[in-house]
Parts: C-alpha cells; sequence; structure tokens
C-alpha cells in the first residue's frame, strides 16, 4: 500500500519547546487534576513541588511549563492506583478546553483542512506529543512523538502518549460525532497495567512494541457542519501568532538541541556554543541551570534522541549509530544506549519488529 504523505509529517531535527518556560495554558494539568480529584486524591498534592495552586488552574491568564507538567506527570503516577490514570485525563480534553486552537478547528471547511490545522498549530496549547499525518485514499495515520519524553521505556513516555490517544479521540469525537472511532493504535511499547482500558476506550486492534505510536482510521475529507470562514480565519490568525510566541520562547536550551541535532558526530563544546550564541561560557552555564538542564543532559538526551530514530528507521548497525553519535566504538554506544533504556540496541531493535 502507497501512501501520500503528507506536508506535516514531523523530523526528529525539529526543534523542542523550552522545558523551564512558562508559555502554555494549564488545560492538562488541569483535566490530571480533575481525574484524580473524582478518584479521592487532594489536588494541591498532584500540584505539590509545582508552585502552582488549582484556583490558578480556573485563569485563562495562567501559563505553564513543561517542567511544571512533567512534575504533575510523576506525581500522578506515584499518587494514583489507577492504572489508566493518563487515558482517563486525557478522555477529559474536549475541543472547546483549548481556546481558539479548539475554535480553528471547529470552524473549519473541511475535514481535512481540520486535520492539516491539528496537525499544523498542535505546538500552541503544550501538547504531549507532536503529530505528524500520512494517507492512502481510505486512511489517515497519525504518528506520535512524545516531546520530552522520547525513552519508550519509561512510565512517563507512556503517559504522554496514553493521555495524547485519548485527548485527541475524544477532541475528533467532538468534531465529527460519536460514532467515530480509530480503526487501530499503535504503540512503541510493551502492554502495560492499562492494557484492558485500552480495549475499552478505543474498541479497536491494539498493537504493542511497534516502532511507533499512533493511530489510524478511515478517511473523510468532506465538507463540516460548523464551517464558518469568518471564525476560521480569526482564529486562525491569532493561533499564528501564538504559534510565533512559543517559538521565540524555546530557551537557550532549544539552540543548544538545535546546533547539536545539526551536526550529530562533531558535537561542539560547551566553550565553542556559547561562542556560537556570542555568550560566556559562565553565563551559558547559569542560562542552562536556570532552564532545569546542562550541557551534558542535553547532548545525552540528543543522542538517545537520534539513536532511537536511527534503531527505529533505518538499518544502520551499531558501529555505524556510534559514529554518528561520536562514539569512538560501538561498545560505549551500547553501554550509553543499555544506561538509557534498560535495553541493548539488538533487544530494542528485536521488540521494534525492524
Amino acid at each position: 500500500m502507497t501512501r501520500q504523505e503528507s506536508h506535516v509529517r514531523q523530523s526528529p531535527g525539529r526543534m523542542l519547546p523550552g522545558f523551564a518556560q512558562r508559555i502554555f495554558p494549564p488545560h492538562s494539568i488541569a483535566a490530571i487534576a480533575a481525574e484524580l480529584r473524582d478518584q479521592g486524591i487532594d489536588p494541591s498534592e498532584v500540584l505539590e513541588g509545582t508552585g502552582l495552586v488549582i484556583g490558578q488552574l480556573e485563569s485563562h491568564t495562567t501559563r505553564i511549563s513543561y517542567r511544571q507538567l512533567d512534575t504533575v506527570i510523576r506525581n500522578a503516577l506515584r499518587l494514583a492506583a489507577d492504572p489508566a490514570i493518563a487515558l482517563r485525563s486525557g478522555a477529559r480534553m474536549h475541543v472547546t478546553a483549548y481556546g481558539m486552537y479548539g475554535y480553528a478547528l471547529l470552524s473549519s471547511a473541511t475535514h481535512a483542512e481540520a486535520r492539516d490545522f491539528a496537525a499544523r498549530y498542535i505546538r500552541v496549547v503544550g501538547p504531549f506529543c507532536d503529530f505528524g499525518l500520512s494517507y492512502d485514499r481510505e486512511t489517515v495515520v497519525a504518528t506520535f512523538q512524545p516531546i520530552h519524553w522520547p525513552n519508550p521505556t519509561e512510565s512517563v513516555h507512556r503517559f504522554a502518549v496514553e493521555f495524547a490517544l485519548a485527548a485527541h479521540l475524544t477532541t475528533i469525537r467532538d468534531r465529527s460525532g460519536q460514532g467515530f472511532g480509530f480503526s487501530r493504535v499503535l504503540l512503541d511499547y510493551t502492554p502495560p497495567p492499562s492494557a484492558a482500558a485500552y480495549r475499552d476506550l478505543f474498541g479497536c486492534p491494539i498493537l504493542f512494541n511497534q516502532h511507533h505510536c499512533g493511530y489510524e482510521y478511515a478517511r473523510n475529507d468532506g465538507p463540516r457542519a460548523l464551517a464558518d470562514p469568518r471564525t476560521h480565519a480569526m482564529a486562525r490568525e491569532m493561533c499564528e501568532e501564538i504559534l510565533g510566541e512559543v517559538n521565540r520562547a524555546g530557551g537557550v536550551a532549544a539552540d543548544i538541541r538545535r546546533i547539536l541535532i545539526e551536526q550529530p558526530g562533531r558535537y561542539p563544546s560547551i566553550e565553542a556554543i556559547a561562542e556560537q550564541l556570542d555568550i560566556y561560557p559562565r553565563a551559558l552555564r547559569r542560562r542552562l541551570e536556570t532552564e532545569g538542564t546542562s550541557y551534558r543532559s542535553l547532548l545525552s538526551e540528543v543522542r538517545m534522541r537520534l539513536a532511537i530514530e536511527y534503531l527505529r528507521k533505518t538499518r544502520m548497525t551499531n558501529e555505524e549509530i556510534a559514529s554518528r553519535l561520536g562514539y569512538s566504538d560501538a561498545a560505549n554506544f551500547r553501554h550509553a544506549f543499555s544506561r538509557w533504556t534498560g535495553r541493548s540496541p539488538s533487544e530494542f531493535r528485536g521488540d521494534e519488529g525492524l
């Protein structure tokens, strides 16, 4: 089956948004807090360590960072007795929770326009996952990539994917009707304790240990009942402004990630990067510290992301990957990969079905 790739498919080199910048609305944290509250857990426990109070989640002026979202995810994983907490939280994400982004989706002229808008502007809502789209004549394929949690062996990665899957299902049903459903769901991890809840929520085949995360459904490019060109144009213009703000607010860590990704295997020192960014090395280290990271952490993150991409999507040998990532030999790469993921490269590639 030949697929026609759309222009919105993401690449591993896309710049990541900042981890510490408070630039996103708090709707995802609000959904997690509300779900845990309904399960008998005080919201203040969910927000512990974020500097937020529950009243701020109801304010349209509140902005959150991925660092705060990461803290909430880890709190939820620690506090919740329900293994499906991420799925249930994500299912609360109705299209109206997304502000102008949601109104732009509802007022799109066609289903095809709504899909492309959703992928192009997803960063404005502070999503758990980026996603890209591809098509054939009858099927839409959405592929997920967690933004700040790339390691498929970690519970925070699974939480991000589960939340995003459930949120996508809810919002598409809000736009297309309750009869909408996925034809299958694909996950890049082993079956979790919440696997039974997947079947209940999605009602379609669930494939684990795949080379990517995402879902598929029957393609419909036709007109939408709530189409309104004036509302859509206004909402799109506002989303374009917000997307520009998000792209500008990535922080110095985002600049360093970009530099490292653009030069795989020839990673410059922090002193060379500081010179490139016209910052004193000591000042650069301080700015990274305020963003909750370091040069060493960023280099490790970039290497891990690229290693996962190479193992998933190429047939490069361990020696070739080691060279591409700047390791002196394959043994050092294997040790690093096992430290990141708990699996050797060959085990990971075998699990991915390549």
